[in-house]
């Protein structure tokens, strides 16, 4: 706790037990900006650490939505290579796509667009993020080819 609030992290995700949160409560100042603060929506609070560690270890796609529709989230690093990064964009497109609501209709991603941290953006067209996690290339099956669907 000492070498948090003297400025020194030297981790990527911080996860804690229900019974830690008053103690870990108070490094949110800290914590907080960075986006290190242990949340039980996004599965960093929990009684179950081993698993929570597994999945942080295994590369969990954590995101962030707002109102408004945008979602944030961290794919890499600049240090990483661009085969690592194109994988990290798809995983990303593709928990994005998974986590879509039942009730939800239309599509819904409609445009990508990657920056770095104070770098300017970069669009990258929905289908070539989706394209090599679906062996179509497509997100959903084309209805108006196949007999018994009627085109949308």
């Amino acid at each position: 706790m000492e070498t948090i609030q003297g400025g020194t992290i030297e981790f990527d995700r911080c996860i804690a037990t229900p019974d830690m949160m008053p103690i870990v409560g108070r490094l949110g100042k800290i914590l907080g900006p960075r986006n290190l603060m242990p949340n039980p929506k996004v599965g960093t609070v929990t009684m179950d650490i081993a698993d929570a560690v597994s999945k942080a270890k295994g590369g969990e796609v954590q995101f962030k939505a707002e109102k408004a529709g945008v979602v944030h989230a961290g794919i890499g690093k600049a240090s990483f290579d661009e085969a690592k990064l194109a994988e990290n964009v798809r995983a990303c497109v593709d928990a994005v796509a998974k986590a879509k609501p039942s009730g939800a209709k239309g599509s819904y991603l409609k445009k990508i667009a990657l920056s770095s941290t104070m770098g300017p953006g970069v669009t990258i067209s929905v289908d070539s993020a989706a394209a090599e996690s679906c062996p179509h290339g497509w997100r959903d099956p084309p209805r108006k080819n196949l007999p018994g669907f009627a085109p949308r």
